[in-house]
């Protein structure tokens, strides 16, 4: 392994091309990356690949912008310290949060968590999209918080930052593992997604949900197929969203739509539509937030905007600052998810509305998840601990310089 003190050859292959900051597979410089195929087992997610058949949902965006020769996806295996996150923000209507993974494959360009990746020295773009580190030890984590005397139950939502089940999941199952936790210690679980995997697991969470011990939602942005490969370009399709919302509430599971974000111009003519659609595939409560571009969120979504809708760019920027009181962003509790001004009224009336004559209920603060039978496991102590389970995950080789 390479002393973490010595810089890196600077003609490897990838060494170049991985650390420099790139801004993203969604960035006009690299577009065909942004709908590259991994070679994993094969999963239904609505777009049609080169490697297996189309369902006809994707509506005609297919494999036209397939590259094979796209920046591959590296996923980094990491032994984190810790798995609860707590915040005690009035916008968040949960309190405690578990995220298997930093960095998410799907590559939303508006993705509010692209600035974390800064943190790690890496690009809130490119990177944020292709080096995906894995709490390899997330599931042992979680057990040892559960055992300790000094805690106390309550919902754990589940994929809050990045997707629990974005396309490396497929494989690495942490999330499923983390799941196998909760249902066993028959503990809360309030999960979010935009991928059809979370199906796979209806077996454990149509068990808790018999038992009002986990809920879900379903985030669809627009039911335009073709504008939703360029936005979300590595998530499952719209239409096949809607049918997973099916699939999860015939399994007895309680579904809820997010429609976030509400972009103006882009996806907001959706809202209803989104909405009524979400309905009539069973989901029972709704929620939204309008567009966020916090940090480095802003120069990729701006230049993602020029690339696609270079005709109303410009209205689009005018109605967010509309909404943020003259800024692209403002940070604010209370305004930040929803926006302030006759704008951001509007789009509250039109949810509200449309919620009402749906009979829906809102905000997703309507799924009230039982606590009081939850049984702390059994764990062995730290020193009783096999010394392998103590010792840091070797990443592949091809890690190693990271």
């Amino acid at each position: 392994m390479r002393d973490k003190n010595t810089p890196p050859d600077q003609d490897s292959p990838w060494i170049a091309k991985t650390l420099q900051p790139s801004k993203g597979r969604g960035a006009v410089t690299n577009m065909q990356g942004r709908f590259e195929v991994q070679t994993r087992e094969a999963i239904d997610d609505g777009w049609q690949h080169p490697s297996h058949e189309s369902d006809g949902e994707d509506g005609g965006a297919g494999d036209q912008n397939y590259a094979p020769h796209a920046p591959p996806t590296q996923v980094i295996y990491e032994r984190a310290k810790s798995i609860l996150n707590r915040n005690t923000s009035p916008d968040l209507p949960f309190n405690v949060s578990l995220n298997p993974y930093r960095g998410c494959e799907h590559g939303c360009i508006y993705c509010f968590a692209r600035p974390t990746h800064s943190y790690l020295g890496l690009s809130p773009g490119l990177d944020f999209e292709s080096k995906i580190f894995a709490k390899m030890n997330a599931p042992d984590l979680l057990r040892r918080e559960l055992a300790k005397a000094s805690y106390v139950p309550e919902s754990i939502a589940l994929g809050v930052i990045t997707d629990a089940y974005q396309p490396c999941e497929r494989s690495l199952r942490l999330t499923r593992q983390v799941l196998q936790v909760l249902h066993d210690c028959q503990h809360p679980v309030a999960l979010i997604t935009k991928s059809s995997l979370i199906e796979r697991d209806i077996d454990l969470l149509a068990a808790m949900a018999a038992k009002h011990q986990a809920a879900a939602a379903i985030t669809i942005t627009t039911l335009d197929p073709a504008i939703a490969r360029t936005l979300e370009p590595r998530a499952t399709a719209p239409a096949r969203r809607l049918r997973a919302i099916r699939t999860m509430t015939d399994a007895g599971i309680p579904v809820s739509v997010s429609i976030a974000p509400i972009i103006p111009f882009i996806t907001e003519p959706d809202l209803e539509r989104v909405m009524e659609a979400a309905c009539e595939a069973g989901a029972i409560s709704a929620s939204y937030t309008v567009l966020r571009l916090p940090w480095e969120v802003n120069p990729l979504f701006h230049e993602w905007l020029q690339a696609h809708f270079p005709e109303r760019a410009q209205r689009v920027m005018n109605r967010i600052r509309e909404m943020r009181n003259g800024k692209e962003y403002d940070a604010h509790f209370g305004t930040r998810m929803h926006g302030e001004g006759v704008w951001a009224d509007l789009i509250r009336q039109r949810f509200e509305k449309t919620a009402d004559r749906l009979g829906m209920r809102m905000h997703g603060r309507s799924f009230s998840l039982d606590t009081t039978r939850f049984e702390p496991p059994i764990v062995a102590s730290a020193k009783a601990m096999p010394e392998q389970a103590k010792a840091p995950i070797q990443p592949p080789a091809q890690m190693k310089l990271f």
